[in-house]
C-alpha cells in the first residue's frame, strides 16, 4: 500500500508536470492579457472623470486623501461676502496698461481719491484666490473667450486684458474680422494663442430704432423677443467660452414682437398709446430665454457659457439725465444695502432662465457633456460697491458733458473681482482634461 500510495503520489506529480504544467503556460498569459484589457479601460475611464495632482517627490501614492484626487466637494458659495480693506487689490494701474478705453480710465481724468482701488472681496466661508494670469493662460491655451452683450460686458474684457497683458501682450486683429472697431473687438495673444473678442448685442435679441426723431438715449426701440442678434449667433459657434450679459438697455422704451407680430410695449404710451403695455421684466426674461435656447440648439457649438449676472448702477441725489451722481467713496457694508426693486426684478429673471436652460441642456446631451453653464454671479458683490464707477471721470466721444457714468466700472477696480469670479469657476472646468499621463510627464524627482 505504502509502494502504490508512493507510486500513485509520484504518477500524480508527474501527470501534473507532464499534462497541467503546459496547460497552466498557456491558461497565464491569456488570464493576463485579459486582466490588462479589463484594467486599462477601467483606469482611463476613472482618469477621465478624476483629476490627479502631479505626484509628490516623496512618492507616487504615499498619503494621498481625496483632496488629493481634487473630488473634494466645494462648500463655498464664493458670491456672497463682503468688501474688505486691502492696500495691494490691483493687479496693475491705468499707467501699466494701455488698453483701457477712455470711459473706464478714471485716474486719467483726475479722479482725486484711490480708496476705491484698495478693497477686495471675501467670501464668507473661504477665501476667492487671486488672479493668476501665467495660470489663466496655461489653462486656456489655444482656446477663445468671447462676450456677449453690452458696454458692461466690453468693461468685463477691458479689465481681462489688462489681467493678461501683465504677463503677455495682445495684438489686436479686430480689422479681421469688422471694420467696426467700436462696437466690435477681436484680441490675439499670439504666445498662448488666446483669442478674446466682444460681440455688441445690447438686447441679446435682434432690435432696431423705432423712433421717427432718430436714435437717442431714451428713444424706443423694436425687441424681436424670439430671433436672436445675427452679429452673435452667427459666428459664436466656434468660441471655447462664452459669458453672456445685458441690463441698462432694457430701461428705454421698447416695443415686443413674437413670431413676426406686435406682442406688446413697455414704456411706450407717447408713441402707441392703443398697444398693451407690458413689463419690461417679461422683455428681458425673454431675451435671455431665446439666447439660452440658441446656445444649446445651436450645432456644432460646445462651449461653456456663463452668465454674468445683472450689473446694478448708482445713481443717488436724482436719475441718470438730471443730476445723478455717484460720488460715494467707500463700499457699502452688508448690512447697508439690499438686493429689491427693479435689480432684483432684473436679477431674479435672468437666474429663472439660466436655471431653466441648465436643466434643459442637461437632458439633451450625454453626461460627458453636462455642466455646460455656469453662473458667474457678480450682482451682490456690484451692489455693494457704488464708490467704483467713473462719475465724472470718464470720457466718452458718444456722450452729453452733463452725463455722470455710475453704470460702467472704473478700470482698474472693483470689475477686476469678476474676472476673479471668472478664474475661480473655470479652474476646475480645464483641470478635468489634464490627464494623470500629462500630469506625471511633467513630473520630475
Amino acid at each position: 500500500m505504502k509502494i502504490k500510495t508512493q507510486h500513485s503520489s509520484t504518477g500524480i506529480d508527474q501527470l501534473y508536470r507532464s499534462k497541467i504544467t503546459p496547460q497552466r503556460k498557456m491558461i497565464t498569459p491569456t488570464l493576463v492579457l485579459l486582466l490588462i484589457m479589463l484594467v486599462i479601460p477601467l483606469y482611463l475611464f476613472i482618469d477621465s472623470l478624476v483629476p490627479l495632482r502631479p505626484p509628490s517627490k516623496l512618492g507616487l501614492y504615499s498619503g494621498l486623501t481625496r483632496r488629493d484626487f481634487g473630488v473634494e466637494k466645494q462648500h463655498c458659495d464664493v458670491f456672497r461676502g463682503m468688501w474688505v480693506p486691502y492696500p495691494n487689490a490691483t493687479y496693475y494701474t491705468n499707467e501699466s496698461c494701455p488698453l483701457i478705453i477712455d470711459q473706464q480710465n478714471c485716474l486719467k481724468f483726475g479722479r482725486p481719491d484711490t480708496d476705491f482701488l484698495k478693497w477686495r472681496w471675501k467670501p464668507d466661508k473661504c477665501e476667492l484666490p487671486r488672479f493668476d494670469a501665467i495660470e489663466f493662460f496655461e489653462m486656456v491655451k489655444g482656446k477663445s473667450i468671447a462676450f456677449v452683450g453690452d458696454s458692461v460686458g466690453r468693461n468685463q474684457m477691458q479689465s481681462l486684458l489688462c489681467l493678461l497683458a501683465t504677463v503677455s501682450d495682445p495684438v489686436d486683429i479686430t480689422l479681421n474680422y469688422t471694420s467696426d472697431i467700436t462696437n466690435f473687438r477681436r484680441w490675439l495673444f499670439p504666445e498662448y494663442n488666446l483669442t478674446l473678442a466682444s460681440f455688441w448685442a445690447p438686447f441679446l435679441v435682434k432690435a432696431a430704432d423705432s423712433d421717427s426723431k432718430g436714435h437717442t438715449y431714451t428713444s424706443i426701440m423694436s425687441l424681436y423677443l424670439d430671433e436672436p442678434e445675427e452679429t452673435w449667433a452667427r459666428d459664436i459657434v466656434d468660441f471655447d467660452y462664452v459669458i453672456v450679459s445685458a441690463g441698462q438697455w432694457f430701461y428705454r422704451p421698447m416695443m415686443f414682437y413674437e413670431k413676426g407680430r406686435l406682442a406688446g410695449c413697455a414704456s411706450c404710451g407717447q408713441w402707441h398709446p392703443n398697444v398693451m403695455e407690458m413689463s419690461r421684466f417679461y422683455g428681458y426674461r425673454m431675451a435671455f430665454r431665446t439666447t439660452f435656447r440658441t446656445l444649446v440648439d445651436l450645432k456644432g457649438y460646445k462651449g461653456v457659457t456663463f452668465l454674468r449676472t445683472f450689473s446694478p448702477a448708482h445713481y443717488e441725489n436724482g436719475p441718470w439725465n438730471d443730476g445723478g451722481n455717484c460720488i460715494r467713496t467707500r463700499p457699502f457694508g452688508k448690512e447697508e444695502v439690499n438686493l429689491e426693486g427693479y435689480d432684483m426684478e432684473f436679477y431674479k429673471a435672468q437666474v429663472e432662465e439660466f436655471r431653466a436652460a441648465s436643466s434643459d441642456i442637461n437632458s439633451k446631451i450625454s453626461w460627458r457633456r453636462q455642466n455646460k453653464f455656469k453662473l458667474l454671479d457678480t450682482t451682490r458683490a456690484s451692489l455693494m460697491r457704488p464708490d467704483a464707477h467713473p462719475n465724472i471721470y470718464g470720457h466718452s466721444p458718444h456722450r452729453n458733458a452733463t452725463f455722470n457714468d455710475c453704470v460702467h466700472w472704473c478700470v482698474p477696480g472693483a470689475i477686476d473681482t469678476w474676472n476673479e469670479f471668472l478664474f475661480h469657476l473655470m479652474k476646475p472646468l480645464e483641470n478635468r482634461k489634464l490627464s494623470f499621463w500629462k500630469q506625471l510627464r511633467g513630473w520630475s524627482p
